[in-house]
């Protein structure tokens, strides 16, 4: 599981003009699952997230309360080694991609996060606005 991670001012998702997530002043996560991810691997991933210290003065969600906007990502997994056309093979199908993103999603929420989502299988206009910007790469 990869996730990418930004704090922003502000942030939304919009799937046929309507906003279906948005969130201010806390992080957007662009989470992407590969095949060998597990309801484990979520909530590893969950709390890595949750209490990440990328906050104003080294602080974490977790102390601070802020919102997270969690946006499905498969393309985290593109491999562009060979060629300039990206492969997919990486990234874990629909059918077992959906589940995990909510399973990361309801566990970020047992944890106290106020969280927003996109649509899975959407496609979604995701705005934001960085703040830094600080963005982490974060694996599991």
């Amino acid at each position: 599981m990869r996730a990418m991670v930004q704090t922003v001012s502000r942030a939304s998702v919009t799937v046929d003009g309507a906003v279906v997530g948005a969130i201010a002043d806390g992080l957007l996560v662009l989470l992407g699952v590969t095949h060998t991810d597990t309801g484990a691997t979520a909530e590893a991933m969950a709390r890595k997230v949750y209490e990440l210290r990328i906050l104003d003065e080294e602080r974490s969600a977790a102390d601070t309360g802020a919102p997270v906007l969690v946006v499905s990502q498969f393309t985290l997994y593109g491999d562009a080694r060979k060629g300039r056309r990206p492969s997919w093979g990486r990234a874990a199908p629909a059918e077992v991609a959906e589940p995990l993103v909510a399973a990361f999603a309801a566990a970020l929420r047992q944890r106290g996060a106020e969280v927003a989502t996109g649509r899975f299988r959407a496609h979604m206009l995701v705005e934001s606005v960085n703040v830094g910007p600080r963005t982490v790469l974060l694996e599991l």
